[in-house]
This record gives C-alpha cells, structure tokens and sequence, in this order.
C-alpha cells in the first residue's frame, strides 16, 4: 500500500503486529480477526500521515508441527511451505490486508538472529543448563503448570485450552533465568498501565507474576525441528523464544541497525488472549536481559464462539474466511467482526447475525444513501454537483454531526483500539443523514422552481454528497474497495486526489467537494443477499 504524502521523515514508525501463525493447517476466522484488526489499525495511522509498519507470518518450528508433516508424509519444511504459499499469503493478500513484512521462523534472515540473541544472554550467565520434568501440552509447545489443567472425566489431566491429555516430559534443557525478572515486570506493569489490554488480561497477568516466576526451559532435545542451540546442537531452541524473536528480527535486528532504530519496538501486539503470558512476561523479561525497550502495548483480543466452543481446527468449529467473503463480500466480512464484537472481549458468530447486519447497516443504510444520494444529484442536477449557497441550521447540524464522527473515530480507532465504537460512531452519523434527508424531502423541494426552491435543493444535496464523502474516508481503512467506489462516485478522486491520500484528522473539514465535480451512480455498493448456500 502506498505511503501518504505527508509521512515524517526520520520519525520511528507506528509498528504494528500479529501473532506468528503456527502453521499445522490452514487459517481460520479467528486469524482472519486479529490479522484484520491490525490492518484497520495500520490503515488508520497511514492515513493519519504517520510512518507504518505492519508485521504478520508464520511460526514453522516445533514439535506440533513436526508430527503434522510426518502424518502428511513430508517433511517439516516442505508441509511450511505448502501450507504458507497456497493458505496463508493466498487469504491475506484476498482480505486486502496491507502488511509491510511477512517473516517465516524458517528464513534465515531470522535464525541466525535467534542463535545471536541466545548466545548473548548465554554469554551473559542468563542461560544455565538444568533437567525439567512435567506435564506438556503439544498444541500449545509449553510445560503446563499442575494448577492450570483441568480434568476429564475420568481424571486424565487436560490441557484447558486444547480440551486434550498432557504429555509428562522428562529432559534435559537449558533454563532461562525467568524467575529473576518478576520484581522488575511488576515494576514496569505499575509504570505502565495501558502495557496490557484489556484491563481483565493485566490483572491475570500481574496476579501470575506475582505467584512468583519459574525459570523457563528454553531448549528441547526430544525432537530436531527447530533452531540448533548455537554451543550445544544436540538442543533446539525453545519454539516461543525463536517465535516471540520475529518482532526483532523482522525489523532488522543484528543486520539493519538503522532499520531497528527507526521501528522498534512494536506499539502494538495484537495476540489472542490464549498467548498473553507469552507475550507480556517471557517478551519483555527477554527484552530486559538484552537491555532492548519494550513495547508500548500487547492487546489480547477474545476469542471467536460458534455454538459457545473457541473457534479452532481442534474442536472442529474452523470456518474459512472464504466461505464468508463468497457470500458477503470481503469489505463486509472486514467489516462484521470488528463491528459486532467489542475488541478484547469474546464474541460469537452466526451467519444468520451478519446477514441480519450486512441487510440493516451496509446495504439500507449506507448504501441505500449513497445510491439515492447519486440518483438525485443525476436527476436534478445532470451529474453535476450543485453549489451550495442557501445552507440553514439543518445542515449545520449535519457538519456537526460529521467532525463528531471523525473525531469519536480517530480517537476510539487510532488511539483506544476500539474499532466497534469507531464505526459505531461513522454509522451514527449515515443514519443521521439518512434522517435529514427523510425531513428535508428533496424530491419534493425539487418540485419548486423558484430559483429559492433550486437553492433549498442545491444544499440539501451538497450537504448529502459532502457527508459521504467525509464517511468515505473514515471508512477507508475498514473497507477499502467499498470506500473507493463511493469516492470516484462522488467524483473526489478527480477533484480532490486519492482516497489514501486524504488525511483521515481532515475529514471533517467541510467544504472540500467542489461544486461542479461529476457525481455518478455506480454499482451498487452492497448488492441484496442471495439465499444462505447449503
């Protein structure tokens, strides 16, 4: 995506992140929602003018992903790279995701860092040689702690995320000196608040660390698909320390030193809550031992529910984004579940509640206004935009009604990650102008020829057109196919330049349509729904 025109040169950029996916199969709806969230959110900053950098890939290493090749008869290597070139790069380059990098965990661009970064706290005596022995769930590569598993019912001890038996592992590792660095978390925790989202995940995490910290084992020697342990290669490297390592080395660490200046650290992890201790007490004590800042926030989102299960491969609940966008479109698919579910919280889907959303909001109120707007400025105007020069009180409300949506946006999207309420506050402000609309009844203002009459309809619809073309930017970053048809609409892209380049602070400054540009009623926006398929 191209970079707006008036970006600070030499400032750090607004980083941006997902999870690494693992890769033991292909991507389900919830990796399509944080990996969608992150692109609304960089899309934003971009178009605030800032200097972006957005982040995603895949985590290839381990033993889960091991056993799923040899079940598939192939190596590790070559199950990654099937499953990366033909599902992963494949969904987000269809869901019009806008990222910067995409790091595979196999490049070498990154496991040679690894080794770097291990052998340095190595060196620094952080890495010490031990034997663990304990309960071990595949599916999420981590020791479980006893108080954390649940039982079946015939007592066998559960992993609880996964629903599945432990393994009890006995080896011998190399330990990372985690249970030094609990005071200074707790410390850093009270210095930042805002550190981990939602307020829930900062309390879960400062209760655990306050439990006291256990040394983390950081190698396996059970099993060889990973990153060797640079003075022992009879170890692998832990799969969440080479994992957590991508936010580094993508960005250039121990090879781009200007480039990492010039981005690290993320302002913002975006994880699921399922990874949040990984990333808010392994992260940035490792951080702390190298003496590299940390990030300015990790934001754990909920977890996407189909009939009340966490959606997952594992408990057959996996739906593919595609089956959705066939159906609704990839803007409205963009656009559902950062509308629907509160970011941070868990949500369900149904495909009967975005159909009931896609028809209310997308299709009548927004489209229908922008199909009607166009009509009507075709009908009375030829096309032609009207100048507005008979403006009242009613339309004053509606330049109110729109620097609130814009201001309510930027701050609920750019700032809070609060992507509902960001569009919540943009849609307010489409039924607001459908509302003035229905009370100002141009099409019977139209029947006036008086030239006060041909004045009273010039406002009516200058101000209808202007507000959409405000809304057309502010929704941009959330459904940008859908945002650039409205605008050449409205005849912008050749009156005021492109979309992207509008800044997104700016769009409430009323005004900025030209009289005379070319208004066109194009295709509809958001078509009728056809039957739910079988």
């Amino acid at each position: 995506m191209a970079a707006t025109g008036s970006e600070k040169q030499g400032a750090k950029a607004y980083y941006v992140s997902t999870p690494i996916y693992y890769v033991n199969d292909a991507p389900h709806l919830g990796h399509a929602y944080t990996t969608v969230a992150g692109d609304v959110l960089t899309r934003w900053h971009r178009q605030r003018g800032e200097k972006v950098w957005y982040l995603t890939g895949t985590d290839e290493h381990g033993q889960k992903i091991m056993r799923t090749a040899e079940a598939n008869d192939v190596s590790p290597q070559a199950w990654c790279d099937k499953l990366v070139e033909e599902a992963w790069k494949p969904l987000w380059e269809h869901l019009d995701i806008a990222n910067d990098d995409f790091i595979r965990t196999t490049e070498k661009r990154h496991t040679d860092r690894v080794q770097e970064f291990v052998q340095d706290l190595y060196d620094k005596d952080q890495i010490y040689k031990g034997g663990y022995e304990g309960p071990y769930c595949v599916g999420c590569e981590e020791y479980k702690l006893p108080g954390d598993l649940i039982e079946a019912e015939d007592g066998t001890p559960l992993c609880p995320i996964h629903k599945k038996p432990v393994e009890i592992l006995k080896e011998e590792n190399y330990f990372f000196k985690l249970s030094e660095y609990g005071p200074k978390l707790l410390e850093f925790y009270a210095a930042n608040p805002g550190f981990i989202q939602p307020e829930s995940a900062r309390n879960e995490v400062v209760n655990f660390v306050e439990q006291g910290l256990q040394d983390l084992s950081i190698s396996r020697s059970t099993f060889d698909w990973g990153v060797p342990v640079p003075w022992d290669t009879k170890h692998v490297i832990y799969v969440w320390v080479d994992a957590l390592l991508n936010y580094a080395t993508a960005v250039g660490y121990g090879a781009n030193q200007e480039k990492f200046d010039a981005t690290f650290p993320a302002d913002v992890h975006l994880i699921g809550k399922d990874i949040l201790r990984f990333h808010s007490v392994i992260w940035p004590a490792m951080l702390m031992a190298q003496g590299l800042p940390l990030p300015g926030k990790v934001v754990a989102n909920g977890w996407l529910m189909v009939g009340g299960e966490k959606m997952s491969k594992s408990n057959l609940t996996g739906i593919k984004p595609q089956d959705l966008t066939s159906h609704f479109g990839v803007d409205a698919y963009r656009w559902y579940f950062l509308r629907a579910i509160a970011y941070g919280s868990d949500g369900s889907f149904s495909w009967e509640d975005f159909a009931a959303r896609y028809t209310s909001e997308l299709a009548n109120d927004y489209g229908n206004l922008a199909s009607r707007v166009a009509a009507m400025v075709g009908k009375y105007f030829g096309g032609a935009l009207p100048e507005a020069t008979a403006a009242g009180d009613a339309e004053q409300a509606v330049r109110d009604g729109l620097a609130r949506a814009v201001a309510t946006a930027d701050e609920k999207i750019g700032e809070e990650l609060d992507f509902q309420g960001g569009i919540l506050a943009v849609f307010d402000f489409v039924k607001q102008v459908n509302g003035y609309i229905t009370e100002q009844e141009p099409w019977k203002v139209a029947k006036d020829d008086s030239p006060e009459g041909k004045a009273r309809l010039a406002a009516i619809l200058y101000t209808a057109a202007e507000s959409l073309r405000g809304v057309a930017v502010l929704l941009n970053a959330v459904m940008p196919e859908t945002s650039q048809k409205l605008w050449e609409s409205l005849g912008a892209e050749a009156s005021l330049g492109a979309l992207r380049d509008q800044p997104v602070q700016d769009a409430g400054r009323w005004g900025q349509l030209p009289a005379g540009a070319t208004v066109t009623k194009g295709a509809v926006l958001f078509p009728r729904l056809e039957e739910k398929p079988a």
